[in-house]
Formats: structure tokens, sequence, C-alpha cells
């Protein structure tokens, strides 16, 4: 299995990584992709993937820290974007929710690295909260290679998010009782089009939830995507395992 997000820098998971990583392997997971959110994280994250070789990194700088990208950051994850463990530039976005930076701070470093990532042939990771057609009006006049990363609407939303290029990554909330509108999503993704994530250490899926998350926990994410496209998890693997070699590329 592969967990096409999470943050093992965080404070929550850095301390003990050597033993979450063992663990995600014990559970079949092959491949991580840990997520910056600012300069230093994203500088961590790298430092981990030196030490593991299950892990992949994105750089990039999280719409809640949007007022520190600046040149010498934007700088920062071009070098750090040079080394061949990083696949993408992320986790960057738009976030509505009012926990964010001020929203032209957010729309001026979300185009900004987006501008990074086309210079450098990477695709990109994207954070959206309660503003999906505000970021789909943003990249309506660009071509993408990105993973919008914790799907959050529902299966109407699915097509417009694909023909801008998008792989829907599906994270924990997915297997939810209440969030039937989700797996109904996870069912309209075209194949080859999908992920799978914890976004750990938040969003642990059922039996896991209220607790802190990892990517060990990971098998009950395609468990409940697999039902919803009525196909085995092995074959959703596969799919995912397609999904991920299109979008992040030979790095990966």
């Amino acid at each position: 299995m592969i967990d096409a997000h999470a943050h093992l820098t965080d404070a929550r998971l850095v301390d003990e990584v050597e033993a979450v990583v063992a663990r995600a392997e014990a559970a079949g997971v092959r491949r991580i992709l840990t997520c910056g959110d600012d300069i230093a994280s994203s500088r961590a994250a790298l430092q981990l993937a030196q030490a593991h070789p299950a892990l992949r990194v994105a750089v990039g700088v999280h719409p809640h820290r949007a007022a520190s990208l600046d040149a010498a950051a934007l700088a920062a994850l071009r070098e750090l974007a040079a080394d061949s463990r990083v696949v993408a530039i992320g986790e960057i976005g738009i976030d509505h929710s009012g926990r964010s930076a001020a929203p032209d701070v957010q729309e001026q470093a979300f185009l900004a690295q987006l501008d990074l990532a086309d210079e450098l042939g990477l695709p990109v990771v994207v954070h959206v909260r309660e503003a999906g057609p505000k970021v789909r009006a943003l990249l309506a006049a660009r071509r993408l290679r990105a993973q919008l990363h914790c799907y959050s609407e529902g299966p109407d939303e699915i097509a417009a998010w694909v023909e801008l290029g998008f792989v829907i990554s599906f994270a924990g909330t997915v297997t939810f009782k209440a969030n039937g509108a989700l797996r109904a999503a996870a069912a309209a993704v075209p194949a080859g089009r999908i992920l799978i994530e914890t976004d750990a250490p938040y969003l642990a899926p059922q039996p896991h939830r209220g607790r802190r998350s990892e990517p060990a926990f990971i098998g009950a994410t395609y468990a409940a995507v697999a039902a919803a496209r009525g196909i085995t998890v092995s074959a959703l693997e596969a799919e995912v395992d397609r999904s991920a070699a299109l979008l992040f590329g030979p790095r990966w």
C-alpha cells in the first residue's frame, strides 16, 4: 500500500519516526509521502527521507503559513526540490475555514508556488478547505499535475477536479459512518485518478478514530474505498500504484 500524504515531521510523530515507519512497513505500507508545511518542516521531511528509503517528500508552504512565503522561502524550496527524493511542491492551497492567512496572502503564495512547480516540472499537492469554487477558478487556465489532498466535497464536484488535472486523494474521513457522500465521491473517481492517504497525525480512520493517526492505520481507508468502488482491496492498491506513478513520475 501507499500512504499518499502524511506529516511525519509533526511533533506528535517525529520523536518516534523509526517506530512509526517500522509499524507502517509491517502493515504493508511500502511508500509514504511526507509533506512540508513551511521551510523548516520541508527541510526536516527531506532529512527523514534521506534516512528512510520508504519515504518521499513534498516541500511547500501551507496556506496557514502563507505569510512566510517570500523570495528567500521560494529560493529555499527550489534548492530543496533539487533532491531526487522530492516528488512534489506541497502542501499548498487555499483555506477559507478562518484558520489561515488572509485570503489575498494565501492566493499570492499559492500562485507563486504553482509557478515554481511549473518551473521545476513537478506536480503539486493541494489543500482546499471551503474554497473549491475559488480554487477551480484560479486554476481554470492552467495545465496541472496535482493531488487534491484529503478530498472533502461530494460526488458532483469530482468531474470538475479531474478535468483540471487532479488526482483525488481520500483520507480516514471516508471511513466515518456519516460520510456517505464522501464514499459516493470515492466511487465516482475514474480509474487511475485516485490516491489514499492518512494525513497523519490527523484524521485517523475507523476503528482508530480519536487516536493520533499514523501510516500503519491506512488499511482501513483502503478497505472503505474499495468497498465503495465495488472492487477488492488488492485491485484498489493496483489503481493507487498506477495513479501515484503517473502523478509523481520517476522520482517516486
